[in-house]
């Protein structure tokens, strides 16, 4: 698992952990943005505390609907970010840097620390700036969003530069702490992503790639960790899978860089390899055995090449397993 590190004076010690959480205690900038859609209260002839209980669940229910709807619209957008950074990501020294304050930051985090054990991506690959450091994402600290010069502070220690795909996440789309990130990002060469659920905002007009989730109005006025927050975190599952997807990390529809770290995990590593090579799980098993429940290494191995052999065949495919079988079995 990760280490959380959080200093409050927001300075960073580089110690190769999986995410760096930056503390922002003090408000330094103070912004009055327009009003935004997701301030507003949804339409409807009633108010939720005046709703019955079965209708306050549906009300419920269909507003978080509208976080799907949000991403279909969002289609392209989605897809040209996921090309933009994957074109980056190739690169071995390459990183995926989030960032962002409350929700988006604490849905930003939770994408980020599945990245290391679903697909293994190195935990030097992946940084999260969230405002307000580690406290935040226990409790919230609301002053932090608004505090851009910890944000300058924190991404220049990571020193950010070509090799790094920055994604800022603010509903608003105008969270001081989020652009005073891509700001920087952008001056130092990194490829910019924005997340935002309202339109015409600083944050999407700033960035590379902009998706619009464009949720609307929140059930409960201004509480974004509702739809807007919804749709945030379908948005990053689909954005990080599908980036995982095109570098290699899946095969035939299953996680073959996983990393087996309890028995749970072994079962599945089992049942992946017999499925893959089409094989009894007691050879499966051996072939994990045999390669340290790599899996890939196991796939190869369990269809006849040795460890070494296996070895050397991803070592050449650049890890990717469907470029090793093709090398190894035609």
């Amino acid at each position: 698992m990760p280490r959380f590190l959080y200093n409050s004076q927001t300075s960073l010690n580089e110690t190769g952990s999986a995410l760096v959480l930056i503390g922002a205690l003090f408000m330094t900038e103070i912004v009055n943005p327009p009003l935004l859609q997701t301030e507003t209260l949804a339409g409807g002839d009633r108010f939720l505390d005046e709703l019955p209980e079965a209708e306050l669940f549906d009300t419920l229910l269909a507003s978080q609907a509208k976080a799907v709807t949000a991403l279909e619209k969002a289609s392209t957008q989605v897809q040209a970010a996921i090309s933009g950074a994957f074109t980056v990501l190739l690169r071995p020294n390459s990183r995926l840097i989030y960032c962002g304050a409350g929700t988006s930051g604490r849905v930003a985090l939770l994408d980020a620390v599945e990245l290391n054990p679903t697909f293994n991506w190195p935990g030097e690959r992946i940084k999260v700036l969230l405002a307000g450091g580690e406290e935040s994402f226990f409790e919230a600290q609301e002053g932090a969003e608004d505090d851009a010069e910890a944000a300058r502070k924190a991404l220049s220690a990571l020193e950010p530069g070509v090799d790094d795909v920055i994604v800022g996440l603010a509903a608003s789309g105008t969270t001081p702490f989020v652009l005073a990130v891509i700001d920087m990002a952008k001056a130092a060469g990194a490829t910019t992503i924005g997340f935002s659920n309202n339109a015409h905002m600083p944050l999407v007009t700033a960035v590379d790639f902009p998706v619009l989730l464009d949720t609307g109005a929140e059930a409960l006025a201004g509480s974004t960790r509702l739809a807007a927050g919804t749709s945030q975190k379908i948005a990053l599952n689909i954005f990080s899978t599908a980036l995982m997807v095109r570098l290699g990390k899946v095969y035939r529809g299953r996680m073959v860089d996983m990393r087996v770290t309890n028995r749970k995990l072994q079962n599945r590593a089992i049942a992946m390899v017999a499925d893959i090579v089409g094989c009894g799980e007691d050879l499966a098993r051996q072939a994990l055995e045999k390669t340290g429940f790599d899996v890939k290494h196991a796939v190869l191995v369990a269809r006849g090449a040795t460890p070494s052999e296996a070895m050397r065949a991803l070592k050449a495919s650049d890890g990717i397993l469907s470029s090793a079988v093709r090398r190894m079995f035609g």
